[in-house]
């Protein structure tokens, strides 16, 4: 068992979700990544480590209940229960209506949403009996707008946004704060690079955000944020952009 509060982050790449786990990571949190690539995992984790802080890597595919559901009995074996839980992962699938596939549809709405239900369900025992605990749910603008060829994305969103919703209801007088942010901005990794090559570097999010003066350092510290409201005043939902995008 850690001596140390345990979190564990879904949809740990080189994003958002590396600066999230290395803020927690600085907040003296023992934290498990979870994501499909174990190489990144691994890379990430040497990172952590390299800072003097405990992070474990557990490989999973988030469109499977029972990979999620293994991931989660070895975090609680090998860490502990986690206190905080940052859903992250996230599938774009940018296609019309009908050049969509319906696998595509799915696996879509399996990532953004599906994903999320099974990973909650992990957390939520131990998180009531212990009577506290936070779920911070990764969304996007499209939970709030289905765009032209943006269905597969933001269908997924949607319900990710509702799961939000339903969650904090059933379990905030339990002592469980959910949160559901919305990113309204793109990371500047090569995969964003190739969909929207006109984009200049300065309208998108750094994924080098090692320092609290860099874009994605600056979103992790909200999420560490929301974690530390007072029960008096939680919010819901949290929209975050960069001052240039349109909205």
């Amino acid at each position: 068992m850690s001596r140390f509060k345990v979190a564990v982050v879904v949809g740990v790449g080189p994003g958002l979700g590396s600066a999230i786990a290395h803020k927690l990571k600085s907040e003296n949190f023992a934290v498990g990544l979870i994501a499909r690539n174990a190489d990144q995992l691994t890379q990430i984790q040497s990172e952590i480590q390299a800072a003097n802080g405990t992070a474990l890597i557990f490989p999973a595919d988030v469109t499977d209940a029972a990979s999620i559901k293994d991931a989660f009995a070895q975090v609680k074996s090998q860490l502990d229960a986690p206190e905080v839980l940052v859903y992250n992962a996230g599938a774009f699938q940018m296609a019309g209506i009908l050049e969509l596939t319906p696998e595509q549809f799915e696996n879509s709405w399996k990532v953004n949403c599906f994903g999320a239900f099974v990973a909650a369900q992990q957390v939520l025992p131990a998180m009531v009996e212990q009577g506290r605990g936070t779920i911070l749910l990764t969304g996007a603008t499209a939970a709030l707008k289905g765009s032209a060829s943006f269905s597969a994305l933001a269908v997924g969103k949607f319900g990710l946004r509702a799961l939000a919703q339903s969650l904090a209801r059933e379990f905030g007088l339990q002592g469980i704060h959910v949160a559901h942010i919305v990113i309204d901005g793109m990371i500047n990794t090569e995969r964003v690079r190739g969909m929207a090559s006109e984009r200049k570097a300065h309208t998108l999010l750094s994924p080098e955000a090692m320092s609290d003066d860099k874009p994605l350092r600056v979103y992790a510290q909200n999420y560490w944020q929301l974690y530390n409201q007072d029960a008096t005043a939680w919010t819901l939902e949290l929209d975050l952009r960069p001052a240039v995008e349109k909205f």
